[in-house]
């Protein structure tokens, strides 16, 4: 018998990158999976690709779309076990951070926390109602340190604390509620872009950048019943990079 046999899973920004490794990883393991994603066509492309998985449009951002795709879930699974909060936006920097607009920093809190919310204030019932509810969002190292991008990061904070105030909340009744902390991940978001990775590669103790996969793994343990008594936590899936600074070790001794 597979892990997740008899589940039913909803995953947001799930058409491409962590999101779609994450819906192939559960499915793979027994799940039912809800594909959602802003962009319907992705969402679709995706689903169509794994088996056990369906695709529905969702913007996070809506609580009108994220209330419909909860109920979908459930119609068509019959019930909802798990849900992981991937969606997210994360807008460039301006040089000087006195010429942040508010509309970037709304945005990227909206959808990256506000979003999360949105959907674990739809799903609880039902998570609840299944006896075996998991929520697992995404957060990153830039909840923890700075690597930039401002309100991303502040969003990715506030999705920790979210985690750990929910968990409180929900742990009587039968919830279990986490976050996964990823570094850098080669997704498709970094096209064109390789030779930043190759150079981030470097600064990782375990010398390669992530991959979506390695994320997919972290959260299908913590949506398991393998974690039957982990709740709150923020996991690190890193490749090391919170817990050493390759670059100031080189910088004292004078390497380049």
């Amino acid at each position: 018998m597979k892990r997740f046999d008899g589940y039913g899973v909803l995953i947001t920004g799930a058409g491409r990158g962590i999101g779609a490794a994450t819906a192939r990883r559960l499915a793979d393991e027994g799940a039912r999976v809800l594909v959602t994603d802003v962009d319907e066509e992705r969402a679709v492309a995706t689903a169509g690709r794994i088996q056990g998985a369906e695709a529905f449009r969702c913007d996070v951002g809506d609580r009108a779309e994220v209330e419909a795709a909860v109920a979908y879930a459930v119609e068509r699974f019959g019930r909802l076990d798990v849900l992981v909060n991937n969606a997210f936006s994360c807008g460039a920097d301006e040089p000087l951070f006195e010429d942040e607009p508010d509309g970037k920093w709304a945005r990227d809190l909206d959808l990256t926390l506000t979003g999360a919310f949105r959907c674990a204030r739809a799903a609880l019932p039902h998570l609840v109602a299944s006896g075996r509810g998991a929520i697992v969002s995404i957060g990153s190292v830039n909840g923890e340190q700075d690597f930039g991008n401002h309100a991303y990061s502040a969003a990715k904070a506030g999705l920790a604390s979210l985690t750990r105030t929910l968990s409180g909340h929900a742990g009587p009744r039968g919830v279990r509620v986490n976050l996964v902390e990823p570094g850098t991940v080669h997704t498709e978001g970094w096209a064109g872009r390789e030779d930043a990775l190759e150079r981030a590669a470097k600064l990782y103790p375990l010398g390669r950048v992530g991959l979506p996969e390695d994320i997919a793994a972290a959260v299908a343990f913590l949506a398991s019943r393998d974690a039957a008594w982990i709740t709150g936590i923020a996991l690190p899936v890193d490749g090391g990079i919170l817990t050493a600074q390759k670059g100031f070790r080189k910088a004292v001794k004078g390497l380049d």
